[in-house]
Formats: structure tokens, sequence, C-alpha cells
């Protein structure tokens, strides 16, 4: 059995995230300690629940000792059953990634599969949905599997009550992918979504992030959603390449101006734009887990986070892989190899 200590490197629930796929793919089983020991709440929160039981729905897997605040647990996988299956988080607990556990054995498992997600789809501690859907999945699917996603109903933190829904196809192995230049800039997007808020905050956010990365006016959109949704704000900027795409986002909350939202956001994008990097910080932690399953691959990114530093740590804990992180002029090339 593999043992894993949660509080090395970033020591967030990715370690416990990336441990679920890695094991229900590889059929190897883990004991993972100090779970999110680094953090103010430490232990397992709500949606770690939601993804560990969604890792045993869909891999006949065992698991021991889980429970709201456990600071430690055992899985043992067991065979992949793809097909329909619905999850709820319980509260604005990230669908987004309770999706991405279970996503890697689905998409090499023998059968199609439906998944119906319902929680937080706009959560200030994890990637929108549509980042998932218009940024991750158009890569992946380059590697062979077919996903497309569907938001069905806004869920923003703190109240959740979102859904989603996913279809996969799968695909006997996944392909290796080579993502080192983004090639032309193809066209930018910032949409300020309100519900059950003030369109004018929206307006602003959009406006100081205008003025930050000079974009049209025709390129910015207000979107007020039904008031049941929220009360809820997020600022999304989209830069869409020839060979990538990236979307950057910015939430409102209480005592924060909306100017500052939206300059915050901006800077960041102009920070991915200034660079030539295919991959900003979020697509860089989520692609390292399909590259290494398909056994190869490289991809240039911004200064590598944290998160990838240990998610490359604990992939190399279940497949014999190598990753690397080369420094560059304007990007980092990160690389996936076989080891011999």
């Amino acid at each position: 059995m593999i043992v894993i200590d949660g509080s090395e490197g970033e020591g967030g629930g990715q370690v416990l995230r990336t441990a679920l796929s890695l094991a229900l793919v590889t059929g190897k089983a883990f004991r993972i300690e100090n779970i999110r020991a680094n953090r103010s709440r430490p232990g397992v929160m709500r949606q770690h629940v939601t993804a560990v039981e969604a890792a045993c729905a869909i891999g006949g897997a065992e698991c021991e000792e889980l429970a709201v605040g456990a600071s430690a647990l055992s899985f043992t996988p067991g065979k992949i059953k793809p097909g329909e299956h619905r999850f709820a988080v319980g509260t604005a607990g990230s669908t987004n990634l309770v999706l991405q556990t279970v996503l890697p054995p689905l998409m090499l498992a023998g059968a199609p599969s439906r998944l119906v997600l319902e929680g937080g789809t706009h959560n200030i501690y994890a990637p929108p949905f549509d980042f998932i859907e218009r940024v991750f999945l158009p890569v992946l699917n380059r590697m062979g599997p077919s996903v497309t996603a569907r938001l069905v109903r806004h869920g923003f933190y703190p109240a959740g009550g979102g859904r989603i829904e996913a279809e996969i196809e799968p695909c006997r192995s996944l392909s290796r992918l080579d993502l080192v230049e983004r090639g032309e800039l193809r066209s930018v997007k910032a949409r300020a979504l309100v519900a059950a808020l003030p369109g004018e905050i929206a307006a602003r956010e959009l406006d100081a992030a205008g003025a930050v990365l000079g974009w049209p006016e025709e390129a910015r959109r207000v979107e007020q959603l039904s008031e049941r949704a929220g009360p809820g704000n997020i600022l999304m900027l989209e830069a869409v390449f020839d060979q990538a795409a990236e979307l950057v986002s910015g939430f409102g909350k209480p005592g924060v101006p909306a100017q500052i939202v939206g300059e915050h956001a901006a800077k960041r994008m102009a920070g991915y734009l200034a660079s030539t990097a295919v991959a900003g910080p979020y697509l860089a932690d989520q692609l390292l887990l399909p590259f290494a399953l398909a056994g190869g691959g490289s991809f240039t990114t911004v200064k590598p986070s944290q998160h990838s530093r240990t998610a490359a740590e604990v992939i190399s804990r279940f497949l014999d892989v190598g990753i690397s992180f080369e420094e560059r002029d304007s990007d980092h090339l990160v690389s996936v190899r076989k080891m011999d």
C-alpha cells in the first residue's frame, strides 16, 4: 500500500484528489495521513467526502475512516463502473473538483458514462465551470476521449445549489500531446455575471479590467442571472489562441470594491499574455495527470505553482514517469516522460 503524507508540498485537498484518481486507474491502494494539515481548517471537508464517495461509487472501492474532519483514510480501489452516476456535494463545495477526481478513470473505462453533479459551480476556491468547459476539456479531448459538460444551474459560494452534467465517451488509451506554442491570439472576451446583485457591480468590474487590458467595449458583457442563483458575482476574462485558451476569474466579495476585483483579475491575465506560455497555472495543474497517463508529453506554462510540483510528486508514487520543470526566457517547459 502506498503511504502519502498529505501535509507535504502544497498540502491541500489536491493531494487526496490526485491519489484517488490514480488509485482507480492503476488499481493501487493507498493510505493518506495528515490530510490538509497546513490549512486553517485541516482534515477532510464535505466536498472531499463527496469526491471520495464518488470514487468509491465509480470504482467499486472501499474506504476506511472517511468522515468530515478526518485527518487520515485508507482507500482500496476495485473495478471501474461506467454508466450513470449522480453526486451531490451538499454545500457550495466545488462540483468541478469532484468531476476532476472521477474523470481520469471514466475516460479510460470500457463504456460511456454520464455524471450529474450538484453543489458549487462558481466557487472562489476552485476553477469555475467555464474554465473546465472552455480551457481544460478542449485539450483533454485532443488526447482521445470525448468529454462534454453542460451547466444546468449556477451555484455560487456560499449557497451552492448548482448543477452540471457531463457526458464521457472513453478511449482505449490517451495519446501523447505536446503543447509548447499557443499560436496566434484569436479572440478575447470579458464577462461579468451577477445574481441577486446590482448590474452596476459587473459594469464597474468590466470597466476596470478594460482599463488594464485595453480590450474593446464590444468584448465586454454583463450577464444578469436569475435571482434564485444568488447572491453571487464572478468576472471571467478569456483569451483564445490557436492551440489553447486561458480563462482568469475574479469573485466579488463583501467589502471589496468592484474596481479592485476587475483590476486584480486583469493584471493576472496581463501576466499570462506577456508570457509565451500555453497553460496558465490552473491548466498546468490539471494537465499533469492526463499527460502522465499518456506516458509522456510536454507543455509550456507560467511559473509552476506549488500545486503543480506537489501533483508531480504524488503522480510519481503511482506511475513510472518523470516530470521536470525547466525555466526558459518567458515561460517554463514541463516535460513528462516514461522512466527507463
